[in-house]
């Protein structure tokens, strides 16, 4: 891939991170004020703001990228005739950013519990990329983890790796054995009738998409500490993200040449 003009838009960490890992390959880097000419412009994660992207439109023949774009920057790009590309719907970058994920929902539970995670009884809702990899950390810590899954293939898949497992169904009927629930799922799964049959001192974490999994409304009546975390690449490791960013939208390049 020949060498290309980048704009990236937005000064948050990951953005900068990635501004700097481009440069650093030896692209032109530049902000806002170098969209006009740029061949590229990366927009940050998620991206609701249709008149930033076209006030920062690439050049001629030039691609925009943002994550998790909104319809109404979608809509704005078609009607600009904007080419928009979705970094955040690559499964390379979704496998890659399941690691700062898990390792950021690690650090949160470290940090709000006053015990170890050795021994104790963790629920994990969903064994999409994110259950499986955080199963596996958790139990590399010595937690005794418990996998809720809807499909039977993820059930027997997390029962082959050694975890137990249960349905999703179940949740309700099991809560009281869990010291730690961490959702992965992006549907309401842990409701009220969860929540309140948690035993006393036990922690909740929402990992799952917006708009969540977890009741937090819920969580508060029923007394149980619960917590939302969506977008923990960003916050739990920007400069790691910020490369996987980079990396993947200089692929999605490479791949778009080859299309033409």
């Amino acid at each position: 891939m020949q060498k290309t003009d980048f704009a990236v838009v937005g000064a948050d960490a990951r953005q900068r991170a990635a501004a700097a890992y481009l440069a650093q390959l030896g692209y032109s880097v530049g902000g806002e004020e170098a969209a006009a000419g740029a061949g590229a412009v990366l927009f940050p994660a998620p991206f609701d703001d249709p008149a930033l992207l076209c006030r920062c439109r690439p050049a001629a023949g030039g691609a925009a990228f943002a994550g998790a774009p909104s319809p109404r920057v979608r809509q704005a790009a078609d009607g600009a005739g904007i080419p928009l590309r979705d970094y955040l719907a690559d499964d390379e970058l979704a496998a890659l950013n399941a690691i700062p994920t898990c390792e950021g929902a690690i650090g949160i539970l470290l940090a709000r519990r006053d015990r170890v995670l050795w021994n104790s009884r963790v629920l994990v809702v969903g064994f999409g990329r994110i259950g499986k990899l955080l199963a596996q950390r958790l139990a590399g810590f010595g937690a005794l983890v418990t996998v809720a899954a809807r499909r039977p293939a993820q059930r027997a898949l997390a029962a082959a790796l050694g975890y137990r497992t249960q349905d999703t169904g179940l949740l309700a009927e099991t809560a009281a054995g869990f010291e730690i629930l961490v959702n992965t799922a992006p549907a309401p799964l842990v409701g009220g009738a969860v929540l309140a049959r948690l035993p006393r001192g036990a922690f909740v974490l929402d990992l799952a998409s917006a708009p969540g999994g977890v009741d937090l409304e819920a969580a508060a009546a029923a007394g149980v500490e619960a917590m939302r975390a969506p977008g923990l690449p960003a916050t739990a490791a920007p400069v790691t993200a910020g490369q996987f960013v980079a990396k993947t939208v200089l692929r999605m390049m490479e791949e778009m040449e080859r299309d033409e």
